[in-house]
């Protein structure tokens, strides 16, 4: 902190480009800055001649350090800039101070606080030394830099055996060196056989990484039926294990992965066309046909050469463009249209005291946020053997989305040591270090005890100030730059923007009540979009701590996909349940540290003005809020174990059951999105497959006639379930169809090319939008043996004005959680009448397995 004199206030600059105006008083005492009551008492004994003859000495000493008497009213003034309540609970967090008295200066140190200052500077240091490790251990991957040793002795050795293995490099190398008039010719030999043996290896790294990426090009596996593996792939799958190393760390791979192919416009064109024939009459395909064929002979060429040219640069030619164009330049609210939820376990709260919990998961993500910082985190890899890309786990923490006038921007930072906490309208900025180590849970519960205690009421403006994310980015864009951008509101919202993540304690009971008919829709409503204004929508992600002890989580989405966060949860839910735990009380365990200063709240001063944006942001999102239909279906009939045993795949079963509770909810067809990765290329994200097509359509047609046999209602359903497997694998394997559709559109109007069928393409409403929430990424909880242990899974908003949001978890054997939404205000819709005809059509399609089972039997 710089201390500079002024006439009456002084500027304390406490971070690049912000300075607050603070009245220093001539009798009090501020850690640090150096006034103490000392200074008062002696010189309160000195006698006045004694002050007159130093009284030039000590005005120049007292200006320089800001002695300056001021009024009861100016001290008030102050207070409510800097919290003087909390000075005496800050002589933990100070390391010296110095009193100033007419004689100098009078300098005491702590030696308890110079030993946390000790211990934070060497667990930083040890933290570089880490990364520093782990980022060699990953350049060199799938090697390791005890190879190079060993490459060093072979060379070495093939030397004094009078044998050259670089066939006149070493020599090569020995006489090129300018330095070799001041070394011996056995020194030259050594150090030219050391460069090679480096090279050697270099390349050796080159040649086994663009190997393994040639062999993760192969794709062919993934189309092969379950169960049946050709010799190929056998040969395939032991060829990258053999070149995947031993322990490899979260980003050993990232180099070796695989660039996301450009599909050929031909293939992309008819895989379109046949999406589409099942929703239009024979004279609106036709049309689309020629409008297709059209684009595809006179535009498409230029817009893929570029394209092309594109994938060939960049790493991955959609990624960049899909964050910025789907993501960032919407200028609408990201609360309900774009952030998505996870919850809790769904049977079992570990304890009901809501500091407690929160205290165990905050450091459980302080855990994960170490390994994910130092690349510990085990690679995800499909088969136990594919990799799947991890760069979007890389901005996990520390990351905000910044609004902007025309377009957003996702700040992240390498590392922040605090987290601020939303409580009834107040923010606190708690910080998770001490010593220079985490805080332990019992730590952490303490601090957000304290929060639950404080009665202090909220600040003018600050109750809904967070409402400013959840409405148009417009306005909150222009809020921030005008009232935002200096004084205790930037040091304040740096805070929040700059933390670790947001942690809100809510004031309400949440959580699945099988007693209760609407718990799960409620507490899905919460999750998604809560009060409005007690989330800050545009950090990673917000912790949701509820009065019960239950927990969920609301991500936004630009920086990273649902599995990602379904990664960290998955850990955070084991960790807090078996390997921290809690007491008989319920309280976190471990003893409790009463010197921890409390937490710091964050002060405000929001004008009038200022607090009129907020509250119209406010009404424009509960707007939405309140328009959100949600409903909440546990399917426990039966679950995957069932599925499989019937040779069908579990995705495949439940898109063809949305289909046909589509079309009996609606009595139409529609344009379905599916969510599909491409994690198996570099910096893949999710490509989308069409779920309704020609052979699922006849399946529901059939289904519906009374008159169809079941022999021939199943025959169409594993057609259809088959076709459904292909595109999902084409999907996956950089062969969809809207993402490069996606691309060829943005870089048409980069090249000012109007193009009527991409424009029609772009505008088509997905009217029924699923998810698969992945589960057991991590195999840290044994479901079979803990069944109740297990996830509900998440979900998101609708996509469209008059259609259904689906999120779907396959949880264990059983059960099957569906998260359902849809909008109020359309009355061709209702979450709850759809949820209940997916359970019908669940149940409809598994018995035409079970009437073949019987038949079988019979004969």
């Amino acid at each position: 902190m710089r201390i500079q004199s002024s006439s009456r206030w002084c500027p304390v600059t406490e971070r690049k480009g912000g300075s607050i105006l603070l009245p220093v008083p001539e009798e009090s005492r501020f850690k640090g800055i150096g006034v103490t009551h000392r200074a008062q008492r002696q010189h309160t004994h000195r006698k006045s001649s004694a002050l007159v003859q130093r009284n030039s000495t000590v005005r120049n000493q007292i200006h320089c350090l800001l002695l300056f008497h001021f009024s009861k009213l100016e001290f008030n003034r102050f207070s409510r800039v800097f919290d003087v309540t909390g000075m005496a609970e800050a002589h933990q967090a100070v390391g010296f101070q110095f009193t100033v008295t007419p004689d100098g200066i009078d300098l005491h140190l702590s030696r308890e606080v110079l030993k946390h200052i000790y211990l934070s500077g060497v667990t930083s240091w040890r933290k570089r030394a880490i990364r520093f490790k782990n980022g060699i251990l990953t350049g060199v991957y799938p090697a390791s830099p005890s190879s190079l040793l060993i490459v060093v002795i072979a060379i070495m050795s093939t030397i004094y055996a009078r044998i050259d293995p670089s066939l006149g490099m070493i020599d090569t190398i020995k006489r090129t060196m300018s330095v070799s008039g001041y070394m011996t010719v056995q020194t030259q030999t050594v150090l030219s056989a050391i460069l090679f043996s480096t090279g050697l290896w270099l390349s050796l790294i080159l040649m086994l990484r663009y190997t393994l990426k040639a062999l993760l090009s192969y794709h062919a596996w993934i189309f092969e039926s379950h169960g049946k593996i050709s010799f190929c792939t056998k040969l395939w799958l032991s060829l990258v294990k053999m070149l995947s190393g031993r322990r490899p760390l979260l980003y050993s791979f990232q180099t070796s992965l695989p660039r996301l192919p450009v599909p050929s416009v031909d293939d992309t064109i008819t895989r379109y066309l046949e999406s589409v024939r099942p929703l239009l009459d024979d004279e609106q395909y036709n049309q689309m046909e020629v409008v297709a064929n059209d684009f595809k002979k006179d535009q498409a060429p230029k817009l893929q050469k570029y394209l092309i040219l594109k994938s060939w640069w960049a790493t991955n030619y959609v990624s960049d463009w899909w964050e910025e164009y789907i993501y960032l330049r919407g200028r609408s609210p990201i609360m309900v249209n774009s952030n998505f939820y996870a919850m809790d376990l769904l049977y079992v709260t570990p304890t009901h005291r809501q500091a407690a919990r929160a205290g165990n998961v905050v450091h459980a993500m302080l855990q994960y946020r170490r390994k994910l910082e130092r690349g510990e985190h085990a690679p995800l890899r499909a088969l136990g053997v594919v990799p799947m890309c991890s760069s979007q786990m890389e901005r996990m923490f520390n990351t905000t989305r910044i609004p902007g006038i025309e377009t957003d921007f996702v700040q992240h930072l390498s590392d922040r040591k605090h987290l601020v906490v939303y409580h009834k309208g107040r923010f606190f900025k708690v910080w998770l270090y001490y010593g220079g180590r985490h805080l332990w849970p019992s730590e952490l519960e303490t601090q957000f005890q304290r929060i639950l205690d404080d009665t202090t009421e909220p600040q003018p403006g600050e109750l809904k100030l967070a409402a400013l994310t959840a409405g148009n980015r417009v306005p909150w864009a222009r809020a921030r730059l005008k009232y935002f951008s200096q004084g205790v509101n930037k040091a304040s919202l740096e805070a929040i923007e700059t933390s670790a993540f947001f942690l809100s304690l809510d004031d309400e009971v949440h959580g699945y009540d099988p007693d209760k008919l609407r718990s799960l829709d409620l507490y899905a409503k919460s999750l998604l979009h809560g009060k409005c204004y007690d989330r800050w929508f545009d950090k990673s992600f917000t912790l949701i701590a509820y009065k019960n002890g239950k927990l969920g989580v609301n991500a936004e989405h630009s920086w990273a996909d649902a599995p990602i966060i379904g990664h960290m949860w998955e850990y955070v839910l084991a960790t807090d349940c078996f390997h921290l735990g809690y007491t008989e009380e319920g309280h976190c365990k471990g003893d409790i540290n009463k010197g921890l200063p409390p937490p710091t709240k964050l002060q405000w001063d929001i004008p009038l003005e200022c607090q009129e944006v907020i509250e119209e942001s406010y009404m424009v999102a509960k707007v939405i809020a309140d328009d959100v239909d949600f409903h909440g279906c546990l399917f426990d009939e039966f679950g995957k174990g069932l599925i499989k045993k019937s040779r069908t795949s579990p995705d495949a079963f439940i898109q063809l059951a949305l289909q046909l509770a589509q079309f009996r909810d609606k009595g139409e067809f529609c344009l379905t999105y599916e969510a599909s990765m491409t994690r198996m290329f570099r910096e893949g994200r999710t490509e989308t497959v069409r779920s309704c097509t020609s052979e699922s359509t006849a399946f529901v047609r059939a289904m519906e006639d009374k008159n169809t046999m079941s022999a021939q209602r199943l025959d169409l359903f594993r057609k259809a379930a088959d076709k459904h497997q292909n595109m999902y694998r084409l999907a996956m394997t950089g062969s969809g169809i809207d993402r490069h559709l996606f691309c060829l559109y943005i870089m048409s109007k980069y090249l000012s090319i109007n193009s009527p069928f991409l424009k029609q393409v772009l505008s088509e409403p997905w009217r029924l939008s699923t998810s698969q929430t992945p589960q057991q990424q991590l195999n840290m909880v044994d479901i079979k043996k803990f069944p109740r242990y297990v996830g509900a899974g998440g979900g998101f908003g609708p996509v469209a004005d008059d259609g259904y949001g689906v999120s779907y978890i396959i949880i264990g054997e059983n059960l099957i959680t569906f998260h359902i939404s849809s909008k109020f205000s359309s009355p061709e819709t209702d979450s709850y009448r759809f949820g209940q005809n997916i359970r019908q059509a669940m149940l409809d399609i598994r018995a035409l397995f079970d009437q073949k089972d019987k038949k079988e039997k019979e004969m």
